[in-house]
């Protein structure tokens, strides 16, 4: 990043993250079956901008461009064209500059990126929102869908759940190479559930998770994809959440600081960005997010910072060994040794340097072109002392993010400084 304007989130808003397990999404088997739906994609991105707008109390009409990360609204819901949606949330968004972002799970970390490069092109105030429904198709079905993100003429076929085999293949090769246990691996879900039920706006708020249960195959945990050879690798709680849900903020510069009549003690500051993407065509090192680490590497060094500088992080945990490589690839761990830094505590909520302290998508949920703008934000929010249960309670000075679409191929990582 050059060092001309300056860039800040000045606040935004959540929905809650639904889907199966969440005690107000309706299916089935719910008591509410028949009688209420659930949200759509537009009651959900229109909750999600009017919460931005409320929270940083910017006036709509200042606002110059408007960007939102989607990755499959054509499948799922039948609807594409998202940067008109984003555009019809407000009236005073008419006729203004709206677009939508796509890059597989990174879809919301490219519109915050885009959101940025508009800010330091010369625009004071932008909105960054990011969405999705992914609960209106079965498992199968939407396994399909999802499957887009990888190369899908060369990998659909691995199994009909065609990431979570990508993920199985990820750590089996981890646990050979650095001789890491199931049980290791479980610590992460452990976390994750743990972060989720103290966040009420949680997929999984309401459900615990225990060791015994997370570190093992069991009937309440069971192993679930075709492949034999990889079925061992990956349960049901090594999986982020199939989710509902809407995410937005507001960037502004100097000027639009001042135009909010906020100083920088009230915002975070985004010191510094990376954006790396690697061939879809190709396979690399199954042990380690090499993509990641760069991106990473471009945040940290545009940031002028290192992983020691490190006070807290949002990491794209998509599968449980998908949470160790990224903490491994923001250097927080030497390579093999993230789950025993989670063992130890060093990545909780009272650790070292909390990873994931909402519950990350394992626990909080994987809305996918949510999740990009869901981290930064969390970010603001921890830095901010708006988390309530699971707010961190030491001085923060900088965060981190990474958030990755497909297999570890479309990678934005920002460098977040707190400011008072």
């Amino acid at each position: 990043m050059s060092k001309g304007r300056r860039v800040f989130i000045a606040g935004g808003a959540l929905t809650p993250f639904i889907g199966k397990g969440h005690p107000d999404f309706i299916w089935k088997r719910h008591p509410d079956f028949g009688v209420k739906e659930n949200p759509t994609l537009e009651v959900m991105l229109q909750q999600a901008v009017d919460g931005a707008i409320d929270d940083t109390g910017v006036d709509p009409e200042r606002v110059d461009r408007l960007y939102i990360g989607n990755f499959v609204g054509e499948l799922f819901c039948n609807q594409g064209h998202l940067g008109a949606a984003l555009a019809g949330t407000h009236p005073a968004f008419a006729n203004k500059p709206s677009a939508r972002l796509e890059g597989a799970c990174a879809s919301g970390g490219l519109a915050f990126l885009t959101g940025v490069d508009a800010i330091r092109a010369g625009e004071d105030t932008i909105l960054v929102a990011g969405v999705e429904v992914q609960t209106t198709q079965s498992a199968r079905i939407g396994a399909d869908y999802l499957a887009r993100a990888s190369h899908y003429s060369r990998q659909r076929s691995i199994d009909e759940f065609t990431f979570p085999a990508l993920f199985a293949r990820r750590t089996k090769a981890y646990r050979e190479a650095f001789g890491v246990s199931e049980e290791d691996i479980g610590h992460v879900a452990v976390k994750a559930y743990g972060n989720a039920n103290k966040n009420p706006l949680a997929h999984m708020k309401s459900r615990p998770m225990t060791l015994e249960v997370a570190g093992s195959a069991n009937d309440r945990n069971p192993c679930f994809l075709a492949n034999e050879e990889l079925n061992p690798y990956i349960k049901m709680s090594d999986c982020s959440q199939v989710s509902d849900g809407a995410a937005a903020l507001v960037l502004v510069s100097e000027e639009g600081l001042k135009a909010l009549g906020l100083t920088e003690a009230d915002v975070v500051e985004v010191a510094g960005v990376g954006h790396s993407v690697a061939s879809l065509y190709t396979d690399g090192d199954l042990t380690q997010l090499t993509t990641t680490a760069n991106a990473v590497s471009k945040a940290y060094a545009a940031a002028g910072i290192g992983a020691s500088n490190v006070d807290i992080a949002e990491v794209h945990d998509c599968f449980t060994v998908t949470e160790l490589m990224m903490i491994e690839a923001l250097g927080l761990a030497q390579p093999g040794e993230g789950a025993s830094l989670t063992a130890a505590g060093g990545t909780a909520i009272d650790g070292d340097v909390p990873v994931n302290t909402g519950g990350g998508l394992i626990g909080f949920g994987h809305p996918v072109g949510a999740t990009g703008v869901k981290q930064p934000l969390e970010i603001f929010r921890q830095m901010k002392g708006r988390c309530g249960d699971y707010q961190v309670s030491k001085a923060m000075t900088w965060g981190v993010t990474a958030n990755m679409g497909g297999d570890d191929k479309t990678v934005v990582s920002l460098a977040i400084r707190n400011l008072n």
